[in-house]
């Protein structure tokens, strides 16, 4: 499956030509000069890469306004993954993957792959419905690790989790409704971290089918950390235990 569109910010293009994307051609602002904007360049010319210097008019019409550093790019495809394959290609390390249940926010969902790629998470498993596209806002805040991270995005959830028990794989749910904390559970095995959405959380059928549930200690009045941040310190304890 794949799906186009225009990404920017000097670091997210960067990655994106470091992990091998395709792209049909690079905008700079006119008169930029930094150090990033120098790598970008160097990697241009190494790869051949059409690019052309624009007036930051255009480059603002080309992210719908948002914050794009001074560089915007055309991007050909966003590869998904098949994510039986990816299991049978990661089954011998131990996997750490993580599943997103109605995570909505496209800067959510780039935060969360970030933090994924930075704490070697083999995969992100989101639903065709109902979930944050990978649009050029979730790649910029993803800083990149859209092209990095392998991604599937399967048609239920729920059948992803029967084909991940079935390979031995620990589903545990992320959610306040549990008595468990986290850092009484073992997260060395193999684990998928089920993380839900701020407003409703983790669906009923999905919390009755995790083979365990955890809780981050809030210890202040607010009722909930925001889901990406609750999604690092969950995954961060994961790698805590495994090093």
């Amino acid at each position: 499956m794949q799906e186009t569109s225009n990404i920017f910010g000097t670091r997210a293009i960067i990655e994106a030509i470091k992990a091998g994307q395709t792209l049909q051609k690079v905008y700079l602002l006119k008169g930029i000069n930094n150090a990033l904007i120098g790598e970008l360049n160097t990697l241009i010319k190494k790869n051949a890469i059409s690019s052309s210097y624009v007036p930051v008019e255009k480059l603002d019409r080309l992210s719908k306004f948002q914050n794009h550093q001074g560089a915007v790019a055309k991007i050909s495809s966003i590869e998904f993954h098949d994510l039986e394959d990816l299991v049978l290609r990661t089954k011998a390390k131990a996997p750490l993957y993580i599943l997103l249940d109605q995570i909505t926010d496209v800067r959510n969902f780039g935060a969360i792959l970030r933090t994924a790629e930075c704490a070697g998470v083999h995969g992100v498993i989101i639903p065709q419905q109902g979930s944050a596209s990978l649009n050029a806002d979730a790649i910029k805040t993803s800083a990149g690790a859209a092209f990095t991270i392998p991604i599937c995005k399967v048609n239920h959830l729920l059948d992803a989790i029967y084909l991940l028990q079935a390979e031995g794989i620990k589903i545990v749910a992320i959610t306040e409704k549990t008595d468990q904390s986290i850092y009484d559970m073992d997260l060395t095995q193999p684990t998928a971290l089920v993380m839900g959405s701020e407003h409703k959380g983790i669906t009923n059928s999905i919390l009755k089918l995790a083979d365990g549930k955890g809780k981050l200690p809030l210890l202040g009045d607010i009722a909930s950390l925001n889901v990406s941040v609750a999604c690092g310190v969950a995954l961060y304890e994961a790698v805590r235990q495994r090093l």
